[in-house]
This record gives structure tokens, C-alpha cells and sequence, in this order.
């Protein structure tokens, strides 16, 4: 058995003496990452199925699904179109016992990789002073500005709509009940 021992430690000390330095497996060479890194991820801002109500003049607002795609939350500040010369952000709010339409403080928050609908009823862009009618289908570009002073730009599509009973002219409100605020005298704040 000794022998035997003896001839494969001779087999190794020969092989390693004619190739040089003994052979090491070569490291572990890590795939390829398949994601991205964040900087390269893509914008930080995105949005799904914008839209704008269809009117044919006076005011209207713009819709849709805004949604952060980073780790940080991004704040929108202010919104322009070329369709009208004053746009605000609005939020729908409770005052007084029923709901009215109001500049939003503080902008559209989005949290870190969540979003923020923008709905009838709800938060919105408001357009005030259409220089144009609003049809189907029409295309209205967007740029936003978002509190680090970058700017996201996209394109809604007109669309009617005529669910809540929302009607975005002057002197319009909603009360609790959807109902407009020209039926009870009240006016848009």
C-alpha cells in the first residue's frame, strides 16, 4: 500500500514539475447582471393612460396614472399645455360639507416606486381658458415640473367623458353628492 501511496504523490510532483506551477481552476466569473443600473433604469417619471376631458370651451382637466419609478418620491410643482394659458394643479376637497375643486398646496406628491391617480372627482390638471376646443382623440402635449427642477413631458388624449357630473366651467363646484356647484349657486375655488 505504500508503494501504491508513493507512485501517485510521484505522478503529482511529476505532472506539477512539467507543467510549471500547479493549475488553479480559473475564478468564478459572475454572469452579467441582467437589470440595469437605476441610472440607467429609465425616467423617474412615467404615466399611464393620460387623458383630457373633451370640451369646446372654457375649461377642462387632464387625467391619468402618475407613477415614480425611482427610490426617492418626486413632486410635481406646476404643469403647462399649449391648449390653455393658465393650468394649476386641483384637488377635490371637503369644505364646508361638500366637495369643491381647489389648487393643490405643496403639488403632487408620488411616492418612491408608487404612484398617484389623477381622476374626475379627484386630484387633477386643470386647464383654464382653452384656446381650443378639446375633441376625441386629439393629441394635447404636457410638460411638468417637478420640485428638483426637472421637467416630464408626455401626451394625453382627448376623450369624453361624462361620469360625476363633473363640468369644469367657471362658477362650477361639486357638492357631496356629484351634484354641480352652479345648481346651488356656488362657485369654483
Amino acid at each position: 500500500m505504500f508503494s501504491r501511496i508513493t507512485v501517485a504523490g510521484l505522478a503529482v510532483v511529476v505532472l506539477t514539475a512539467c507543467g510549471g506551477a500547479p493549475q488553479q481552476a480559473a475564478p468564478a466569473v459572475p454572469a452579467a447582471a441582467t437589470t440595469p443600473p437605476a441610472a440607467q433604469a429609465g425616467p423617474a417619471l412615467s404615466i399611464t393612460d393620460p387623458w383630457v376631458k373633451t370640451a369646446k370651451k372654457g375649461m377642462s382637466a387632464a387625467f391619468g396614472t402618475l407613477v415614480n419609478n425611482s427610490g426617492t418620491d418626486v413632486v410635481v410643482m406646476s404643469a403647462a399645455t399649449p391648449l390653455s394659458p393658465k393650468v394649476e394643479l386641483h384637488e377635490v376637497a371637503e369644505s364646508a360639507g361638500k366637495s369643491v375643486m381647489r389648487p393643490k398646496e405643496g403639488g403632487f406628491v408620488i411616492p418612491a416606486h408608487g404612484s398617484h391617480e389623477l381622476k374626475p372627482g379627484g386630484d387633477h390638471i386643470m386647464l383654464m381658458g382653452l384656446a381650443q376646443e378639446v375633441r376625441p382623440g386629439d393629441e394635447i402635449s404636457f410638460t411638468l415640473t417637478l420640485e428638483d427642477g426637472g421637467t416630464f413631458d408626455f401626451t394625453a388624449l382627448g376623450k369624453d367623458f361624462a361620469g360625476a357630473k363633473e363640468d369644469y366651467q367657471p362658477g362650477m363646484d361639486m357638492d357631496a353628492h356629484g351634484e354641480s356647484g352652479a345648481d346651488q349657486g356656488g362657485e369654483h375655488g
